[in-house]
């Protein structure tokens, strides 16, 4: 059995633009607007999302402590996930463990599913809420499901999805339809770049 550990936002959903207003809207509302565009907001995602934030001079517990508010305005429900990943990960889910690790918290995330009708996949969530390392959250997935590095795949798609993966010794695997450019991606130095899902299923 492999453990396939997947970012959500930008691979298995199109949230860009509602995750780029919910953390300007954050870093607004605390009076630390250090994202003034689109390439700003996507550098934040270089490295974990959360340790950036601070480089940058952000109070992460003010940044806590305004995303609820900020978050309970979200229409999660509207949020479409990718078409075409769907079916790979049907087909991943036959003999292996599938799992979310993301930067978002884990309610957000069963509502989106669940408004898509799509939640019969993942047998865990661990997001925000549960810890804010991914490489802490893969390393956590694997002692769980007691699942060596070897067989264990996270599959993201920005640089700092990778460099945290390879920080946690799985294999890295960066998509090129999500957040960051193919180049960008590149130059963490995946293990495996997926340029279509049915790339998945050659793992």
């Amino acid at each position: 059995m492999k453990l396939f550990l997947f970012d959500f936002d930008g691979v298995i959903a199109d949230s860009l633009e509602t995750y780029e207003w919910t953390v300007r809207e954050c870093l607004n509302r605390i009076g630390q607007p250090i994202v003034k565009n689109r390439a700003d907001f996507l550098e934040l995602f270089e490295g974990n999302f959360y340790e950036e934030i601070v480089r940058r001079g952000v109070n992460l517990e003010e940044f806590l402590k305004a995303s609820p508010g900020v978050l309970a305005e979200v229409d999660f429900t509207s949020m479409r996930l990718f078409p075409f990943l769907l079916p790979v990960l049907e087909k991943l889910c036959e003999g292996n463990a599938l799992l979310i690790i993301s930067s978002s918290g884990s309610r957000s995330i069963r509502k989106t599913l669940e408004s898509n009708r799509f939640n019969g996949c993942f047998r865990a969530i661990l997001g925000s809420d549960f810890m804010l390392s991914k490489t802490a959250k893969i390393t956590h997935a694997m002692e769980s499901y007691e699942i060596d590095k070897d067989c264990t795949y996270y599959i993201g798609d920005t640089a700092g999805d990778i460099r945290e993966a390879k920080q946690a010794g799985v294999k890295a695997v960066a998509v090129t339809w999500g957040w960051h450019s193919r180049e960008t991606l590149v130059a963490a130095e995946p293990d495996l770049i997926a340029d279509a899902p049915e790339d998945l299923l050659k793992i």
